[in-house]
């Protein structure tokens, strides 16, 4: 069973340092316009990651607050409320050009990643505050 570990260990290596490779080449080769726009896209959405990661931890008050009133709307109308605000600003931007299937397939699905994160951090906080 080692055997075929290590062998499986060396092919998905090999496998990995093909892709670096041939992304590099890849890179290598682009248009600087395409470099750019793919850098562009990059920023944006690591900056609303970094936003949706920080904007429950920056709200802890208002977390703790809402956990007093002990009411279940409560709660999800605050986690809605900071879902709503975070795909605002994802389709903002992207200067709300959100049209066709995969953006608005990836827009849904950050938007959803957003409120998970968003109900578990916000619980989290409310267990912690309270």
């Amino acid at each position: 069973m080692d055997f075929l570990k290590t062998i499986g260990g060396k092919i998905v290596t090999g496998l990995m340092a093909i892709a670096v490779i041939a992304a590099a080449i890849s890179w290598w080769e682009m248009d600087q316009a395409t470099k750019d726009n793919l850098l562009s896209f990059t920023g944006r959405i690591l900056a609303w990651f970094g936003i949706v990661i920080a904007l429950p931890w920056a709200s802890f008050f208002l977390i703790g607050r809402v956990a007093k009133l002990e009411s279940n709307a409560a709660g999800a109308g605050f986690v809605t409320l900071l879902t709503i605000l975070e795909a605002l600003l994802l389709a903002w931007l992207f200067n709300w050009a959100v049209k066709g299937a995969m953006p608005w397939t990836f827009f849904a699905a950050a938007a959803l990643l957003a409120a998970v994160y968003n109900l578990f951090t916000c619980d989290w906080i409310a267990e912690k505050v309270s």
